[in-house]
């Protein structure tokens, strides 16, 4: 290879479903730059050697997604603040000496995402409802505050899980028992599903929108289906509601930005490739 071969992927395991390959396979075509970005199937045992290969391999970094999120933060060199307050890595530059630069650029995509989907969308137009108590919570609680949410109101099953991630970001999240989600929508003006609930065989998240504002604005950082309950339920009441796989698409270009000191484009034909690719087109 070349120097100018350009080199990443995404590591995870599994991660044959991932359609990072199919988004930054495109960006390649779209910048006019040779090179590939691969599947890293990477066993949880065999992390520390795979991220360790990846500089004399000739990688600029890779994404990093379930289970290595956290396990990543112990192992690479550097750890942006960001990261190690979310508590998971997301992204990994590999340095022209071999260290490792972990990052976070999930929250990024989820801000980026919905400003683009919903853009009558305000942080400071009213308390969140946030559901879910892992990474995705963790993501979502952050970028919330950087966009000056007065109340976010943290809901999850296992209440510890949702106080530790009250403890770990700070800020104004209130955690409320898991038999308090459905009236905590009241007065909510942003609802964001963090869970796996509504995924492709996944059990649908069991949450009334009954007592949610109609011009609340409900998120779902899952995108397989395209469509999941809960955004196809509040769009049924007339709430604008907002599918994962932008989140997906808006945190490519920071990656980009950091391994190729590139930015590419998030264009309609991008979008419909993936949509394509997940056997539906809905147009959102």
């Amino acid at each position: 290879m070349s120097r100018k071969y350009a080199l990443a992927g995404v590591m995870g395991y599994p991660v044959m479903h991932s359609l990072s390959p199919l988004m930054h396979g495109h960006w390649m075509e779209q910048q006019g730059i040779e090179g590939a970005y691969l599947f890293l199937e990477i066993p949880p045992d065999q992390l520390e050697p795979a991220l360790r290969g990846l500089h004399p391999l000739g990688f600029a970094g890779v994404n990093v997604t379930i289970p290595h999120k956290q396990r990543a933060m112990e192992l690479v060199d550097e750890l942006d603040p960001v990261a190690a307050k979310i508590g998971a890595v997301s992204c990994i530059v590999v340095r022209k000496d071999g260290t490792l630069f972990g990052t976070n650029n999930d929250w990024r995509g989820f801000l980026s995402n919905l400003r683009a989907s919903a853009p009558e969308w305000r942080g400071d137009a009213g308390p969140a409802v946030v559901i879910g108590g892992g990474g995705g919570a963790r993501a979502i609680c952050h970028a919330l505050m950087q966009e000056n949410v007065p109340q976010i109101r943290l809901v999850n099953r296992s209440r510890a899980r949702a106080e530790d991630v009250a403890h770990a970001l700070g800020g104004p999240i209130t955690v409320l028992d898991w038999e308090q989600r459905h009236t905590a929508l009241q007065g909510a003006a942003t609802v964001v599903n963090t869970t796996s609930c509504g995924m492709v065989a996944q059990p649908e998240l069991d949450l009334s929108l009954e007592h949610l504002d109609p011009n609340a604005v409900v998120a779902d950082i899952v995108y397989t289906p395209l469509v999941t309950g809960i955004v196809q339920a509040a769009r049924a009441r007339g709430n604008t509601a907002v599918g994962g796989l932008g989140m997906l698409m808006h945190q490519g270009p920071a990656a980009w930005q950091s391994w190729f000191d590139l930015t590419p484009e998030i264009t309609p034909e991008l979008r419909h490739r993936m949509e394509r690719s997940l056997g539906g087109d809905p147009g959102l």
